[in-house]
């Protein structure tokens, strides 16, 4: 058996605010728009992942986040900046948005942006999915079957 070693680590949010999902529309020069969750790398300082997705909600969106739960987890093939192949895996977490502040972005994204990254709501419905060109496709797969059960993840009985 080959293991393909990991080479770069993420942590997103299926970031809940009510009945909506919180996105990032992406626009870059000569591509057309795309959907990101919130969130990114983990870096050497971050001790855990989840503490990851706490550094990069606040640069990304001037965020702070509750009953945050690890749900789905997505590996694609990777090049690192040192031409080192492998894989990256990418840690979605579905939690909740206690309050954001945009004006506390900060970060590369907000500071060198390479193009434009817009803060969207869209409804957590199949629909309102469907209306946004989320990626990776396996996010919108997932998401697009398994709505009622990520929302299930908040619910009380849970434990």
């Amino acid at each position: 058996m080959t293991v393909r070693p990991v080479v770069k680590r993420t942590a997103r949010a299926i970031l809940l605010d009510g009945a909506d999902i919180v996105l990032i529309k992406r626009t870059k020069p000569g591509r057309a728009p795309y959907w990101i969750t919130p969130g990114g790398g983990v870096e050497p300082e971050d001790a855990t992942v989840v503490d990851a997705l706490h550094r990069e909600l606040h640069e990304e969106l001037g965020a702070k986040v509750t009953d945050v739960i690890p749900v789905f987890v997505d590996t694609v093939e990777h090049v690192s900046d040192g031409g080192v192949d492998g894989v990256k895996v990418q840690h979605f977490f579905v939690c909740r948005l206690e309050s954001m502040d945009p004006s506390l972005r900060h970060g590369p994204e907000v500071e060198e942006p390479c193009g434009e990254y817009e803060i969207v709501r869209v409804p957590f419905t199949r629909v309102g999915i469907a209306t946004a060109e989320v990626v990776p496709l396996s996010l919108r797969h997932y998401l697009d079957g398994n709505i009622e059960g990520v929302r299930a993840m908040h619910a009380p009985d849970l434990g």
